[in-house]
């Protein structure tokens, strides 16, 4: 097994990643079978082999990139979870809980850590993001399966353990299950 590592904060007009260091001589051959991807805790695959003359053009590109260095663009304040697509995403600091089942959620742009009973620590689940904070939807996948989360506004939401009022309402698909829940910004 080979790993190539790639900087997601990279080249904008590359998709925002770019890798740094020498090609390996066999790029070629890692890429003509099956492939898979993981990022933070997410991975995905195995997946087909590109098809050749994709694969053949990668491989020009990392052979011509490894003679003449890609440019990097300035520097950006923003880390992976503020930037999507290469370009900057909202802050969206927001904490989101639900109950029956008990869950919680900390956002954090398009980042979401997703914890549960079962898993106090968390799991980070790198979303997709649109919209805006209180109204918005952070899509995903969390063990393979679609991850959900949507956000509108409601002055008055109630987790229904407490007499707390939240002014966000949150709507959960995770696992197969829909759940609700409460949201406010950090």
């Amino acid at each position: 097994m080979v790993a190539l590592v790639a900087d997601p904060s990279g080249d904008a007009q590359r998709g925002g990643v770019s890798g740094s260091g020498a090609a390996p001589s066999n790029l070629a051959t890692l890429i003509s079978g099956p492939v898979s991807a993981s990022y933070g805790a997410q991975s995905s695959g195995p997946h087909p082999a590109p098809p050749a003359g994709l694969a053949q053009a990668f491989v020009r590109a990392c052979a011509k990139d490894a003679v003449k260095p890609v440019p990097q663009p300035a520097a950006q304040p923003a880390g992976a979870c503020l930037t999507q697509d290469g370009k900057p995403v909202p802050a969206n600091r927001i904490r989101a809980i639900g109950t029956e089942p008990f869950w919680n959620a900390r956002i954090e742009g398009r980042c979401v850590t997703y914890s549960h009973p079962e898993d106090q620590a968390g799991t980070r689940v790198w979303t997709k993001f649109s919209g805006t904070t209180s109204n918005g939807r952070w899509m995903g996948s969390l063990g393979g399966k679609p991850f959900v989360l949507r956000t509108r506004p409601q002055a008055d939401c109630s987790d229904g353990m407490s007499d707390k009022r939240y002014p966000i309402a949150v709507a959960l698909t995770v696992g197969g299950e829909q759940r609700m829940g409460c949201a406010e910004p950090l």
